[in-house]
């Protein structure tokens, strides 16, 4: 067996999650081959190459492939993955994005979000919100599948010493264009990549309350995130919100702040190592999957607790 695992990066440098893919190619088996594609992505090369049990690495480097649209990427995937027997990649915007369209290409299934791997043709993933993890079995010849980070402790991503070799096929479909992005800069760590997360819900009232949650942040050197319900109610930007919906998370120590514990919330960060509860409501469901919980007035235990930090 031969497994491709589809790079994830920025064009700049590679992305923690994969190491995760890669990770989950290894509890497969085989010889795992990484795919990086882009423009000027020399460098993305270089360290896909370094990464621990990573054999060979395929370059195509070319400006139909620049920002990564589905439409172009997908095809190129599709004809190298027709002589691989899995194809991977992670369960990130970008690989929700292309993989569908590889399974659609080569007329096969994909498994979504795998958590592990049972065997080689049979993986568990979480349905029902993560209520419950289905055991899924393909018998497709290439198996296509995104992989949810969380579920796969990164692999080293020093140690290797894979051959690098260029890909001279060009797909431009000419369907679509690269118009811009508006990325969200902020100087606290990334949610999906932050080894401590603190997240606030409904509880905090108002957006300007998110203050508390900032200066606990930053002495912690968290990411901040929060409950759908935060993000509805207009409190903070989307892009922070941690759930089912939005960003699947699995820190070190997460911090839940006013936050009732809703299912779709408790999907995406259940898998934390260690959860820390602060509610004033002593029945909320966040309680249930905490290590620690503090029933307590969060406008007076978020500066006590940032003080004491």
């Amino acid at each position: 067996m031969t497994i491709l695992v589809i790079a994830e990066h920025d064009g700049k440098a590679l992305a923690p999650a994969t190491l995760n893919t890669v990770a989950a190619a290894a509890k497969i088996g085989g010889d795992i081959h990484v795919l990086v594609a882009g423009q000027g992505i020399g460098a993305v090369a270089e360290a896909a190459a370094q990464i621990a049990g990573v054999a060979k690495v395929l370059v195509a480097d070319n400006a139909a492939y620049a920002h990564q649209l589905p439409e172009n990427v997908a095809p190129l995937v599709a004809e190298l993955g027709a002589g691989y027997s899995h194809i991977l990649a992670a369960a990130t915007s970008n690989g929700k994005n292309i993989l569908p369209r590889v399974a659609a290409q080569l007329d096969v299934d994909q498994i979504s979000e795998i958590i592990s791997v049972v065997s080689a043709d049979t993986f568990t993933r979480p349905i029902y919100a993560g209520n419950a993890i289905a055991t899924v079995q393909s018998t497709a010849p290439v198996k296509v599948i995104t992989v949810r980070a969380t579920g796969f402790d990164p692999v080293a991503a020093q140690g290797g010493s894979a051959a690098v070799e260029a890909v001279a096929a060009v797909h431009d479909a000419g369907t679509s264009s690269f118009v811009g992005e508006a990325l969200a800069k902020s100087d606290r760590p990334e949610l999906t990549a932050a080894k401590i997360v603190v997240s606030g819900g409904r509880g905090m009232q108002s957006g300007d309350n998110f203050k508390y949650l900032y200066a606990l942040a930053d002495k912690l050197g968290a990411g901040v995130g929060a409950s759908r319900a935060a993000v509805d109610a207009g409190f903070v930007p989307n892009d922070m919100q941690v759930g089912q919906t939005g960003k699947i998370v699995a820190p070190q120590l997460y911090i839940a702040v006013g936050i009732s514990g809703a299912i779709q919330h408790l999907a995406g960060m259940k898998d934390s190592k260690v959860i820390v509860a602060i509610n004033k409501d002593e029945e909320a469901p966040i309680f249930q999957v905490a290590d620690y919980g503090l029933v307590a007035d969060l406008f007076e235990a978020v500066p006590e607790l940032e003080q004491a930090v």
